[in-house]
């Protein structure tokens, strides 16, 4: 099969030129003189603009398309109109656990919630809601009675129960473990539903322009839905998966994972190459690992793993023949992250590859550290703004002397590569709403004038090769995806224009016309 590009612009890999022809030939970009068959397929562009697809470094597709079943309630703007929405959500269903999310955590005080509210719209059913960043949850008192969380329940180790004054428990979790001592008495979703799930995601995604995701978290019991909508073609996207490390089972838990990555091996468009390490939580719950207390609250975090244990798993899942990913917010956290990398220093120059997702805070101490180091930050672009979430919730917490973040212009120059990632469900997966704000660093008012840290932004062609190029190496395919030269894989996305042109506060408005893997049309 091959398709011809013209009457566009079509950018190679940002260091050579333009040009305004692209040969596809059997899902690999060909030369361009390449001879072609009489029933090659003719796109005119139309005056757009022809990129690598897009890849996201970041984002969970398996959580994003379990909300669609539930409720929509990130646009809710109180706890009464949640609280309405669950109350017609439960109407309409006749399950015995109501899963959903995800709400906004600025709508209440402090981002803390009371199981009571939830009580008037759902009492006799255990309700679970996911907060927009999936380390908080609110449930109601069903919830908590189903799971035998009381007064005396101590706080599991490594997560939080947010209590009342009376000891009993309000209704807000923090972290995954205190989060699963109620969805560990829940019914799984089916296969078919995850199945669906993964499809109406990975459409999604296809339709943002994107050909390649880093499923940044993975439980090994969600595998087999993966596989099956693999073999079923139903996943619009290829994937890697990220299979989470638990610290709590370290180190037996790494035969488990060579295991299941072992199963996956061969999978149509899935691989399973990657292990993830959640070192700390996030800012607006305090459980983002500090090098000194937060600016309201006599802690530093809840970090997940020991500095010197860090080191030790990653080194071991190195061996093994994992890349990793790791989930650093906090300064000491991302110091923890770079100390494990400089342990396996000789693999990362043979082509292993570390990703340090997030890296909100990154003490200025730990810089220089970058030019040494073959590490990727993949940033989540989105969030390099002055929203509701960062003055109400982040901000404060943090305070004036660690008010600088998502330092992605400083990473840079320090000598780390680059990649974005959404974070989907968190944000969204529009990655030219991405790129608009590592360019901007406004908000989508155009809010503050100038850019919020503006001395962090990106240049247009320096976002674009964070998603595409810089996803690419991330996942150790740069020889194969992530530029259009001859002999690399057909992963394309149409752009109505080049964005490169406009003004840098209306590269959102752009439309995607149209998304090809390996030569194949995916939107």
């Amino acid at each position: 099969m091959a398709i011809v590009f013209t009457g566009g612009t079509i950018r190679i890999d940002g260091h050579e030129a333009d040009v305004d022809r692209l040969v596809v030939v059997d899902g690999a970009v060909a030369e361009a003189r390449h001879p072609l068959p009489d029933d090659a397929e003719h796109i005119d562009l139309e005056g757009g603009l022809l990129l690598p697809a897009f890849g996201d470094g970041h984002a969970h597709p398996l959580l994003a398309g379990r909300e669609r079943t539930g409720p929509a309630l990130r646009d809710a703007g109180s706890v009464d109109e949640i609280v309405e929405r669950v109350r017609a959500w439960a109407a309409r269903s006749d399950a015995p656990w109501l899963i959903g999310g995800s709400y906004d955590a600025t709508v209440a005080p402090g981002g803390m919630f009371d199981a009571r509210w939830l009580d008037a719209a759902v009492p006799d059913r255990p309700v679970v809601l996911h907060a927009w960043d999936y380390h908080t949850a609110w449930v109601n008192t069903a919830a908590l009675r189903e799971a035998g969380l009381d007064a005396d329940t101590p706080d599991p180790e490594l997560g939080r129960l947010v209590r009342r004054a009376d000891g009993s428990p309000s209704g807000t979790l923090v972290e995954r473990p205190a989060i699963d001592l109620v969805l560990n008495r829940a019914p799984r979703p089916s296969m078919r539903d995850d199945v669906e799930a993964l499809a109406a995601a990975t459409e999604v995604l296809a339709a943002h322009g994107i050909a390649w995701v880093q499923e940044a978290w993975t439980e090994t019991h969600d595998v087999p839905a993966w596989i099956a909508a693999a073999r079923s073609g139903r996943l619009r996207v290829d994937v890697d998966l990220a299979l989470r490390a638990d610290p709590a089972r370290w180190p037996g838990h790494l035969d488990e994972l060579v295991r299941v990555a072992a199963i996956v091996r061969g999978e149509p468009g899935l691989t399973c190459r990657t292990v993830k390490f959640f070192v700390d939580g996030i800012v607006e719950n305090r459980t983002a690992h500090l090098l000194e207390c937060y600016h309201d609250a006599r802690t530093r975090g809840l970090p997940n793993w020991d500095p010197d244990q860090l080191v030790n798993a990653v080194a071991e899942c190195d061996a093994a023949g994992f890349d990793v990913h790791l989930h650093a917010i906090g300064d000491a956290a991302v110091r923890a992250a770079l100390d494990a990398a400089e342990g396996i220093r000789e693999s990362l120059r043979r082509g292993r590859r570390f990703t340090i997702a997030h890296a909100q805070v990154i003490d200025p101490v730990d810089l220089p550290r970058l030019a040494d180091l073959d590490v990727t930050f993949c940033f989540q672009p989105q969030w390099a703004m002055a929203d509701a979430v960062m003055t109400e919730l982040t901000l404060p917490r943090l305070g004036p002397i660690r008010e600088r973040q998502y330092r992605m212009r400083a990473a840079r120059d320090a000598g780390a590569r680059l990649s974005f990632g959404s974070d989907w469900p968190v944000t969204s997966p529009d990655v030219l709403l991405g790129l608009r704000t590592a360019v901007t660093r406004q908000d989508p008012d155009g809010h503050p004038a100038g850019g919020w840290q503006p001395d962090e932004r990106l240049t247009v062609s320096e976002a674009i090769d964070a998603a595409t190029s810089g996803v690419a190496h991330q996942a150790g395919d740069h020889a194969t995806r992530g530029t259009l030269r001859p002999g690399m894989r057909a992963d394309l996305v149409w752009l109505d224009r080049d964005v490169r042109r406009g003004p840098a506060d209306r590269i959102a408005d752009a439309r995607i016309r149209g998304t090809w893997r390996r030569g194949i049309r995916t939107f």
